[in-house]
């Protein structure tokens, strides 16, 4: 039977159209069921804080429980490859951190790879680290503390949570910038009691680990490592001030498997922006020392891919080894 052409070209209109039906409605469908979010890092850390903050939001604005699972171990790695390997649907999420471009380069066999396996959905929060000292070190200023530290070459100890750590790559960068040695000192687990205490002296640290102490004198904070102030320590200058090139933050994100359906994406995009922006998100990220960070899918990627290659080629040049 031949087709009158006004008929034929209804017809092929409507064939075209379905794959875009199809998405806009498995989008106003998504998410039927809960939806998981790994974080590899424990309850009560920064990464598990944010996630939970950011779920509840997503939930109440989606209508289904986007519960926190958390997978420490492997500086994140245990998480990120689950989530590699799980169905590429939105029911498996990664709350992706400053940790996983270090492993990009830090660890030579993983079985994935971080940028190809792992789906940018949205950035979520910016906040900085501290350059602090305990009160001991004879230096009030940062110009100062590299005077002091290259007058007692390998001399200062550095702390950290470990090799390869954040504290740990931050300050090669900045020895590498200042032009100073200092003497790694790593710990397994939280460096903050011996800092306190005096047996180390100086550690690039979180700022909300931090803040207390140095409110209360207990440490002493000369500079903030964003390109920017912190609201919650205004009179803290920031270290590019002294060293030029330093900039590093903390930050956090959301990703997918590979191959999960671009309308899902952008969905979840969507509505993590909105959440971020909320009157709640703003005021809970305010007394954590945070910035709320949003972004488009693609936008986020190209930090992803950024970010790791300026740490890669500090890793690469400190010569540091995964633990």
């Amino acid at each position: 039977m031949k087709l009158p052409r006004r008929n034929f070209l209804h017809l092929t209109a409507g064939a075209t159209a379905l794959p875009a039906v199809s998405r806009i409605a498995r989008a106003e469908t998504y998410p039927s069921r809960p939806v998981r979010i790994l974080v590899g890092f424990p309850p009560g850390s920064a990464p598990d804080i944010v996630a939970r903050l950011l779920g509840q939001q997503l939930s109440d604005r989606l209508g289904q429980p986007f519960v926190i699972d958390n997978r420490p171990g492997a500086s994140s790695n245990i998480a990120t490859e689950a989530v590699v390997h799980a169905a590429p649907d939105g029911y498996t999420l990664l709350v992706v951190s400053l940790a996983n471009v270090f492993n990009a380069t830090l660890y030579d066999k993983l079985n994935f790879d971080f940028i190809r396996d792992i789906a940018p959905i949205a950035s979520i929060d910016r906040q900085p680290f501290v350059l602090e000292t305990h009160p001991s070190v004879p230096a009030r200023t940062v110009p100062e503390f590299i005077a002091y530290a290259k007058a007692n070459p390998g001399k200062i100890n550095m702390a950290s949570a470990g090799a390869g750590s954040a504290p740990h790559v931050l300050g090669e960068l900045f020895k590498t910038l200042a032009g100073v040695d200092l003497l790694h000192v790593p710990y397994r687990g939280n460096p903050l009691p011996e800092l306190l205490s005096g047996q180390v002296q100086v550690f690039f640290g979180p700022i909300q680990s931090g803040i207390e102490y140095i409110r209360t004198g207990k440490l002493r904070a000369l500079a903030v490592t964003t390109a920017a102030r912190s609201e919650i320590l205004p009179d803290v200058p920031v270290l590019s001030d002294f060293v030029p090139g330093y900039e590093a933050s903390a930050w956090l994100g959301l990703g997918a498997p590979r191959n999960t359906p671009a309308d899902i994406v952008e969905r979840l995009n969507r509505e993590t922006n909105a959440s971020l922006m909320s009157p709640e998100m703003k005021a809970r990220f305010r007394d954590l020392g945070d910035t709320a960070f949003t972004s488009q899918p693609a936008e986020f990627g190209k930090l992803l891919a950024s970010e790791t290659e300026k740490w890669g080629k500090v890793i690469r040049s400190a010569n540091i080894k995964a633990e």
